[in-house]
């Protein structure tokens, strides 16, 4: 058998093969309900066959959204419609997760296809941003407000009542975004916090932030249920947050109960040079892997089934997640089993089209 279409357990929960659908924003709700939209972009993709489905960036918070039309699980109005989802894939023999998001510094923004530009907290749809210090994200961007030491009390309860709220949902992993400029990527990087207090500064300071929404949130979350923390493993830009940091925070995040390491890059320097090819970001997982004994899922430009199959085969990650593949191809699994000489059942209604 192939190392990509070989289960994996993790804690309880056992996936049917290493293929995880990543988050992708599709702006496209409204206050923050999932909607058909969701339920057919997410359901399409266990019917393709991934073994665990991860929804976008879930904001914990109204003021967490990247955009006003983000899907959010800060109310317990939420659950309903998440919960439509979670049976879905569910009936497909796929495991659903969700990511847990506050936007931080980069939130209040318009969707991609209307401009993408940030929207002023005086717009109707706008609102005031925060981050650890007062620093925009770029120069077209607006100065955030700082976070009070109630304000990050309050975003540990945000993320600590998302958690209670997606096992009423019916999701089976969590994720907790700490990547991609996002808020709690914020703290962790030098060039975004300046904080002089618990919460900024050295090392120790500058995670305890995530340390202390891992704690909250795996106190509420099932111990038979994995947690997965995504990073941005590089800032790819000199004085920012490097890999040796990565390495260091998994060993951390370890001891607290996270499971799984979600090894992705960037995002917190408007004009960072990232060396995009196939695979770039692949050996992050890999050091990760090997220095701290952690689960880790590979993620970044991978398109081919024979790239996902070396990656696993060659140890550098225990999963891997695609984006814009599944975009492309919603049936990539499938279609990878028939690559890989695999042997795999076919949804029934689907059955009769697998090729022979």
């Amino acid at each position: 058998m192939s190392v990509l279409f070989s289960p994996i357990t993790i804690r309880s929960v056992q996936l049917k093969n290493r293929i995880v659908v990543s988050p992708m924003c599709q702006y496209s709700s409204e206050n923050g309900f999932a909607n058909d939209w969701h339920l057919v972009h997410l359901g399409s993709r266990a019917v393709g066959g991934a073994g665990l489905i991860i929804t976008e960036a879930t904001a914990v918070s109204p003021e967490g959204r990247i955009s006003p039309h983000d899907l959010g699980i800060w109310s317990d109005d939420h659950i309903a419609g998440l919960k439509r989802i979670t049976q879905f894939i569910n009936q497909q023999g796929a495991v659903a997760g969700i990511q847990l998001a506050h936007a931080g510094r980069k939130a209040s923004h318009h969707r991609p296809w209307d401009g993408g530009k940030a929207i002023a907290s005086t717009e109707p749809k706008g609102w005031e941003t925060v981050g650890p210090s007062a620093i925009p994200f770029s120069e077209v961007d607006p100065r955030p407000l700082t976070l009070t030491a109630e304000g990050i009390k309050n975003v540990l309860i945000d993320f600590q009542n998302a958690a209670r709220r997606a096992v009423d949902a019916g999701f089976q992993v969590a994720e907790i975004h700490a990547a991609h400029g996002y808020l709690l990527h914020e703290f962790l990087s030098p060039l975004s916090n300046q904080r002089t207090d618990d919460y900024g500064g050295s090392f120790d300071n500058r995670i305890r932030i995530v340390v202390d929404v891992v704690e909250r949130v795996r106190a509420v979350w099932p111990e038979e249920y994995p947690l997965f923390v995504r990073i941005s493993a590089s800032d790819w830009t000199e004085g920012g947050w490097t890999i040796d940091d990565s390495v260091a925070l998994a060993a951390v995040l370890k001891t607290k109960g996270v499971d799984v390491i979600d090894c992705s890059s960037g995002g917190n320097v408007a004009h960072a040079k990232i060396p995009l090819r196939p695979g770039y970001q692949v050996p992050f997982a890999e050091r990760i892997r090997q220095e701290t004994g952690m689960l880790t899922g590979a993620v970044g430009l991978i398109t081919s089934v024979e790239q996902a199959e070396a990656i696993l085969a060659d140890g550098q990650a225990d999963l891997v997640l695609l984006a814009r593949e599944f975009l492309r191809d919603p049936y990539f699994p499938l279609h990878a089993a028939q690559a890989l000489g695999e042997e795999i059942a076919w949804p029934l209604p689907y059955e009769r089209a697998k090729p022979k």
